[in-house]
């Protein structure tokens, strides 16, 4: 039963990166591309982007429910990184509403473009940051001491930092890659070159983090080596990487979306299998797991019940949101 929560709790995650990821990069990529962008942006992310925070409203649910303990540790000692991704993820959903159905003329277009794109920026930075803090392992057991080593020290440091700028990379290649397939003549070449310099930004980064992890003592890259199911992610990831390279200079949207699709979730399951049973990290080398952080069996079978229901009305309703505002758009 534990493990199937955990099973939802990670497909929600990754639902979130893939979807979710690409609205926040495609304000990323309209910040390296400039103003040229904006309409191509618009046009792609209008019908669903708010939708896709429902993925990670499912993970927050999932994490309060299940496992309270984990849950109260991360919104406790991580709440202003969680804050400010927050603040971000409002910011930009009013900039990009006023962008889109305020008057289409006048300087007040500027000042939504760029909160737009500079929220579109926080978010996934601190989002990173209190990723790196969980891995990290310098969140306090105790909420003893200052204000700077109980709440500031476990998220603001270079490894956590790292893992921010990542987050960054990879929605905005996410983003980059999503964004070719929404190309005309004329920019699908600007999109394949920021695809191609974001993906090796991202390589570049991923290396950071490795060397950031090791600086601050954290088993990241040995954990990789030791897992099967993480070499076998990073050798899949690596051997896909030519076939979507191909696929965008022939111009296969989907191909090229399913690939990049794919290519992601090889890097977030590899992550998952290194990390896995373990949510937090805390100072004392103590680890709170899905076993010692769970509910109550009770609680934990009405959760599973209650996500299985909505498992079949969720996708559904997903599935019938984008063929009704954006496969019969791109059909017209």
């Amino acid at each position: 039963m534990t493990e199937a929560i955990v099973a939802i709790l990670g497909i929600s995650l990754l639902l979130y990166v893939l979807l979710g990821g690409a609205d926040f990069g495609a304000g990323i990529v309209e910040m390296i591309v400039g103003k040229k962008s904006s309409r191509i942006v618009s046009k792609a992310i209008a019908p669903v982007w708010e939708a896709n925070h429902i993925w990670l409203i499912l993970a927050v649910v999932i994490l309060f429910n299940g496992f309270p303990l984990a849950y109260t540790t991360i919104t406790t000692y991580l709440h202003i990184p969680l804050l400010l991704a927050l603040i971000g993820i409002i910011i930009r959903g009013a900039a990009f509403s006023f962008r889109y159905y305020d008057v289409l003329e006048g300087n007040v277009q500027n000042y939504y473009s760029w909160s737009f794109r500079l929220s579109s920026l926080m978010t996934p930075f601190f989002l990173g940051m209190v990723l790196g803090a969980v891995i990290l392992g310098r969140i306090p057991v105790n909420p003893s001491g200052s204000f700077i080593d109980i709440f500031i020290s476990p998220w603001l440091n270079g490894f956590a930092i790292s893992t921010g700028v990542f987050m960054i990379l990879l929605f905005g290649w996410i983003a980059s890659v999503y964004l070719i397939g929404e190309s005309d003549e004329e920019s699908f070449p600007v999109f394949r070159r920021t695809s191609l310099i974001l993906f090796i930004a991202l390589i570049l980064c991923g290396g950071v983090v490795f060397l950031m992890a090791r600086r601050w003592g954290v088993h990241l890259f040995s954990g990789f080596l030791h897992s099967a199911i993480s070499i076998s992610c990073v050798v899949l990831a690596t051997l896909l990487v030519p076939v979507m390279w191909i696929s965008i200079n022939r111009k296969k949207a989907l191909l090229t979306r399913i690939v990049a699709g794919a290519t992601t979730a090889c890097i977030l399951v590899g992550w998952f299998a290194v990390q896995f049973p373990v949510l937090v990290n805390r100072r004392n080398g103590e680890h709170l797991t899905v076993w010692n952080t769970q509910a109550p069996a009770v609680t934990m079978y009405y959760l599973l019940a209650a996500l299985i229901v909505g498992i079949f009305i969720i996708f559904p309703a997903f599935g019938y949101l984008f063929r009704i505002f954006k496969f019969s758009r791109e059909s017209t």
